[in-house]
């Protein structure tokens, strides 16, 4: 049963408080890596028997795989991918960064250079679930920005394949190569490489938490878009909130994994009565009851606040991957959220919108890191090289305040740098 709680009398770690980290995850996420690094596609074939029980004699997809797993998808399924694919290639084509240059003052050019990131790794889980709409939101944002090389990881099912939705995505989405491995090897193989997987740039894309342990370890050796945590939502509702919608949406995140964190924060304490009842009435209806319980049992928690400032100010506090705002003019209240991944407005927009289908990405900061993180987008595809220019006649105008500064710093040869070109 979820906890009802006041806020005034709630201790503020209670507010913020997360599933606890698995121990023994930073050991065995370092040994396979060590592994991979030593054995490459040996290490990865015995992995996939080991955790996926599948046995393969290659890594690597093959075109003949792709095409079959194509032929195999619902024209109907493969119509709502490539629609879902065009509004997120519409929203990101907004984020496209252009180089600059001023050149505003005589002899001087200053500019900014933007230039994609070669090779992109895109990690993509499996396990309980296919995620096809993952595979969209991580590469289309990299074929937009113009990367040259994508690839995807995902684990393999028990047959040796990946699943067909998988591959129809990724080719919907333009992704060059995909390999069949999960978890901390495939990282592993992305940021190091194997006798078939290329390293790469840039690693991205969710996990568990051994994935997400393989890319904090990794990093510094490529770079890499976030450490996701478990799937949040934060529902923010009035009275006027129909408790059966909040209730589903709450449970939509529930059911991701036991993890997952469920909150709906309210300054009525009738409809928290009621999504709560709700929330028992629909979790016997779910083919993933035992994880949406166990979720919502341990995540799980209603916040009643005394009005909607207070409210805000407990969303902020939390700072949620998901923040959904459930009231009749949303709009009105948008400039009151300082802290949240990707924002839900209105009565009629669910946070399963944007997880298929609406074209903002799904791929968002958790565990707090909302208020200093973004969701992915094109300028994770990129990186900015800046330049300067100066004539002669440019430098001689400002060359003594710089040895001046340089002085300052007491780095006498930055200095001399400048004052060497005026002593003839």
């Amino acid at each position: 049963m979820i906890r009802i709680l006041d806020y005034e009398k709630l201790p503020a770690e209670e507010i913020f408080k997360r599933a606890e980290e698995k121990t023994d995850v930073e050991a065995v996420v370092s040994s396979i890596i060590a592994d991979v690094r030593s054995r490459g596609d040996e290490a990865l074939i015995e992995y996939a028997k080991k955790f996926d029980k599948a046995e393969l004699t290659t890594v690597e997809v093959s075109d003949a795989e792709i095409e079959e797993a194509f032929r195999s998808v619902p024209e109907e399924f493969l119509d709502i991918l490539r629609e879902a694919a065009a509004n997120i290639r519409h929203f990101h084509e907004k984020q496209v960064r252009n180089s600059f240059i001023v050149n505003d003052l005589d002899g001087i050019v200053l500019g900014q250079k933007v230039t994609p990131i070669e090779k992109v790794g895109l990690y993509v889980p499996g396990g309980t679930a296919a995620y096809p709409s993952t595979v969209l939101m991580d590469s289309i944002p990299a074929k937009i920005a113009g990367c040259s090389e994508i690839c995807i990881t995902t684990p393999p099912g028990e047959d040796g394949k990946v699943n067909p939705v998988i591959l129809a995505s990724a080719r919907i989405a333009g992704v060059d190569r995909i390999f069949k491995t999960g978890g901390a090897q495939a990282i592993a193989a992305l940021a190091y490489g194997t006798e078939t997987i290329p390293k790469v740039d840039k690693i991205v894309g969710p996990g568990n938490a051994y994935v997400a342990e393989a890319k904090k370890q990794v990093f510094g050796m490529v770079a890499i878009d976030m450490i996701a945590g478990p799937s949040e939502i934060l529902c923010i509702a009035d009275k006027d909130s129909n408790p059966v919608y909040v209730a589903a949406d709450m449970l939509s995140q529930a059911e991701h994994d036991t993890d997952a964190s469920a909150v709906l924060v309210t300054d009525s304490y009738e409809l928290a009565e009621k999504v709560s009842e709700e929330i028992e009435r629909q979790l016997k209806l779910l083919p993933r009851e035992d994880i949406a319980r166990e979720s919502i049992d341990n995540n799980g928690k209603i916040i009643v606040a005394k009005d909607l400032d207070d409210v805000f100010e407990v969303a902020n506090q939390i700072a949620p991957e998901h923040l959904e705002i459930c009231v009749d003019d949303p709009f009105a209240y948008l400039d009151k959220v300082r802290n949240a991944g990707s924002i839900f407005l209105g009565r009629n927009c669910p946070e399963a919108l944007g997880d298929y289908f609406a074209g903002p990405n799904h791929t968002l900061p958790t565990m707090g890191t909302a208020r200093f993180s973004s969701p992915l987008s094109v300028d994770d595809f990129v990186k900015k090289s800046q330049f300067t220019y100066y004539t002669k006649e440019a430098l001689e105008k400002v060359y003594k305040k710089v040895s001046y500064f340089a002085e300052k710093e007491e780095l006498r040869a930055h200095g001399r740098s400048v004052e060497v070109r005026f002593e003839d």
